[in-house]
């Protein structure tokens, strides 16, 4: 894995975490790479909350992965600060090559770094492969998760 830098997301990296987050059958569905003022608009939100990182590795100048993390301070668990983990996408051609731990392993150090003593993410059901995935990374499937469209 080497020359991979793990760093911050720029709007030039749009279009390529955009194409990263429409290339799989429920992506396909929900995304619109045609069409991406809605995501510099995101980008721009994003960039002024010290509390969401939206990262990308890149190697070689190119894009190959992206992962959002939200660190979120409670009143739960003794006034526990949690991190959530979203959006974690690896391009095709990177499938398989250990970038998907290195990004998740980022977030967890990040996490630490940031005084946070739980880590959580949410998958979808039908990705059985992500799941396995999270498992072996330590992860337990605990929670039953629950969406409202508005």
């Amino acid at each position: 894995m080497a020359d991979l830098e793990i760093r911050a997301a720029v709007a030039d990296d749009v279009p390529e975490i955009v194409a990263m987050l429409a290339d799989d059958p429920l992506g396909a569905q929900r995304e619109s790479p045609d069409d991406l003022s809605p995501y510099l608009a995101a980008l721009e939100r994003l960039s002024g909350d010290p509390n969401q990182h939206l990262m990308v590795a890149v190697r070689e100048r190119r894009v190959v992965g992206t992962l959002q993390l939200t660190v979120i301070p409670g009143l739960s668990r003794k006034g526990a600060t949690r991190s959530v983990i979203e959006g974690v996408r690896v391009h095709a051609d990177e499938r398989g090559s250990g970038l998907g731990t290195q990004l998740i392993e980022w977030a967890i150090e990040e996490s630490r770094r940031q005084d946070c003593q739980l880590v959580q993410l949410t998958s979808d059901v039908t990705r059985t492969d992500a799941h396995r995935f999270y498992e072996r990374l330590g992860f337990t499937a605990s929670h039953v998760g629950f969406k409202l469209p508005l």
